[in-house]
């Protein structure tokens, strides 16, 4: 999943509530790529700009919400021991287990974040372009799972397209604050760029 714009968000459902998986299943079911993840610039420096901004060298275990087609999961798969990349969308799955063919310490799993979340726990948890599509009370949800998935110290990078886009049920700025004002975690990093904002944040 990623950041709705353009052809993408045409047809895109406008109400408060979390978007339905089914709209991405959908994207997916007519484009392999519908974000153009593969082939745009923008894309390729904030994932480098992403990666950049990770704290630790190294992580044992690593949880990547909405992987789509698997660009970042093999940038993250890198730097992790273990890592677990879910997506709502079977054929994006389909096509980053392909491109991380070669990680066979890399897990996917079809899995609808916040009602469906792993019991696993993680020294790093990656939210790219996911947030604004939950309501506001499934936000507050996967952040409290995702807290409470987190080891002694462990961390979450946040990472949303800022630009307001019609249907998004919250703002970028939304998701970012429901975790920097928890008292669950302390930021360590925060950064705003033309069109995203990325922060970094430990459990405490």
């Amino acid at each position: 999943m990623a950041v709705i714009s353009g052809a993408a968000n045409r047809g895109m459902p406008g109400n408060q509530s979390s978007i339905d998986p089914e709209y991405f299943v959908a994207l997916y079911r007519h484009n392999d790529d519908p974000w153009n993840f593969a082939g745009s610039g923008y894309e390729a420096a904030k994932y480098a700009t992403t990666i950049a901004a990770l704290p630790a060298a190294r992580y044992g275990s690593a949880f990547e919400i909405g992987c789509s087609i698997g660009i970042l999961t093999a940038m993250l798969a890198k730097r992790c021991d273990a890592l677990l990349a879910v997506d709502v969308s079977d054929r994006a799955l389909e096509l980053a287990r392909l491109r991380c063919s070669t990680s066979s310490h890399v897990r996917f799993a079809a899995m609808a974040v916040p009602k469906q979340f792993p019991s696993d726990t993680f020294d790093l948890i990656v939210l790219s372009e996911v947030g604004y599509f939950w309501s506001r009370p499934d936000l507050a949800l996967a952040r409290d799972r995702m807290i409470a998935a987190l080891r002694p110290q462990g961390i979450v990078l946040l990472v949303h397209w800022t630009p307001p886009v019609s249907g998004h049920p919250v703002s970028a700025d939304e998701v970012h604050e429901t975790f920097l004002t928890d008292g669950r975690l302390k930021q360590l990093q925060g950064r705003r760029e033309e069109r995203y904002r990325l922060d970094v944040c430990q459990k405490t």
